[in-house]
């Protein structure tokens, strides 16, 4: 099956500064991917590279099989919300899905109008004057009824309070239910991630540090508290992605392929939150991490 996104050696500079370094990356059809990483790691610019709107300095890209903005139908195949939740203040809401409709030739009237009434919005409202979530709510409108392949939502909760992100995100997994559609959404609340994506990107200091299918990266990943030791006494085949000691007493943070092996030690699953900021940590003070022992990658 095509991949959703497929990236070789991808990299975006602006002047001197790397926004995005080799990065190579795949995902596959038919998943929520949370990209998370913290601000100023690249996400957006991957996503709009993604969608078309900035072309890479290095590297290809594809996205559904095709280049990105290539033509008209590859960008019908694409939905985008940036992470503003753009609207135009001065329209109406029953403008922005006339608006849509002259713009998307796969155009959901149907889908569009529904939306909208489950919302409670009035489509003679002007967009100005709704709530931040309501605006959200609307920009997803947009997106979804375009009827895409794939939909990119750029941090789209970021702004919106608890209840407004909660709100957002069951529509937003209603709508995918209904249309079997691919996602990536991109976020830093690792919260709101844990309750929708089952495929995970952790993208650091511009390069991708794992990507996997969330389910299967935590139960590959664990915590080991052990009296203190060095990780070369360690059994082979464990990954040491982060080691951290006391006096008395050494956690290891280890990735494996296999059950781990019984020792004495406590062993204990990390969550999804412990993992994207042990992925971060090491990212961030590479010097901690010695090189994996016995592990492929």
């Amino acid at each position: 099956m095509t991949a959703i996104l497929q990236a070789r050696s991808l990299g975006k500079t602006y002047g001197r500064r790397d926004a995005l370094t080799e990065c190579t990356l795949e995902i596959p059809p038919g998943h929520v991917v949370g990209l998370v990483g913290p601000n100023g790691a690249g996400k957006t610019t991957l996503l709009k590279i993604a969608c078309g709107m900035l072309a890479p300095t290095t590297g290809h890209i594809e996205v559904l099989g095709n280049q990105p903005g290539a033509d008209p139908a590859q960008l019908a195949r694409v939905g985008y919300v940036a992470q503003d939740t753009p609207t135009y203040s001065n329209l109406t809401v029953a403008d922005h899905l006339t608006l849509g409709a002259k713009l998307n030739p796969g155009w959901d009237a149907l889908l569009a109008h529904a939306r909208i009434d489950q919302l409670g919005l009035d489509p003679k409202q002007k967009a100005g004057k709704l709530s931040g979530g309501q605006r959200a709510q609307l920009a997803l409108t947009v997106a979804v009824a375009k009827r895409p392949e794939l939909l990119i939502l750029d941090e789209p909760v970021a702004s919106l309070d608890p209840l407004a992100r909660r709100d957002f995100l069951r529509h937003l997994m209603e709508s995918v239910a209904e249309n079997s559609t691919s996602v990536i959404l991109s976020s830093h609340l690792v919260s709101d991630l844990e309750r929708v994506c089952d495929y995970l990107v952790v993208l650091v200091s511009s390069r991708v540090q794992l990507a996997g299918e969330t389910e299967d990266l935590l139960a590959q990943h664990h915590r080991l508290v052990c009296a203190r030791r060095d990780q070369a006494d360690l059994p082979d085949g464990l990954e040491v992605i982060l080691a951290d000691h006391t006096d008395r007493q050494s956690t290891f943070i280890v990735r494996s392929q296999t059950q781990i092996p019984a020792g004495d030690w406590v062993a204990d699953q990390l969550d999804l939150e412990d993992l994207v900021l042990t992925y971060m940590e090491r990212a961030a003070a590479p010097t901690q991490s010695q090189p994996p022992r016995g592990a492929s990658r």
